[in-house]
């Protein structure tokens, strides 16, 4: 089991975007990837919305996201967010450890 949170970034102007790149250019996406617990930390942008991005970020379980929350790298999230004037949507999943179905497999072109 994992637990998946996606996040929506929302801003105006391409902040959003500006918001993701200054993420990954200044390290802390992969300060965060290098975490104990973190499974998949990755910006995506929607086809639909030039204004939001997606963060899809992963962790093994709620202690990890819990430790995350407490290290230095939250303080570096918050002051760029403010920076860049976001919103945020937040949706957690935890994941299905059975994998996907056999009926559903022969949908998906491997």
């Amino acid at each position: 089991m994992s637990i998946v949170m996606n996040l929506y970034y929302t801003g105006q102007n391409g902040a959003a975007r500006r918001f993701a790149e200054e993420m990954e250019s200044g390290g802390t996406a992969d300060l965060i990837r290098g975490e104990e617990g973190n499974e998949r930390y990755a910006y995506f942008y929607p086809a639909n919305d030039p204004e939001t991005v997606l963060l899809i970020d992963i962790w093994r379980d709620q202690h990890a996201i819990d430790l995350h929350h407490a290290s230095p790298m939250m303080d570096t999230i918050a002051r760029l967010r403010e920076k860049y004037g976001l919103h945020m949507r937040a949706e957690r999943y935890v994941t299905d450890t059975a994998g996907i179905p056999e009926s559903d497999e022969k949908f998906i072109k491997h």
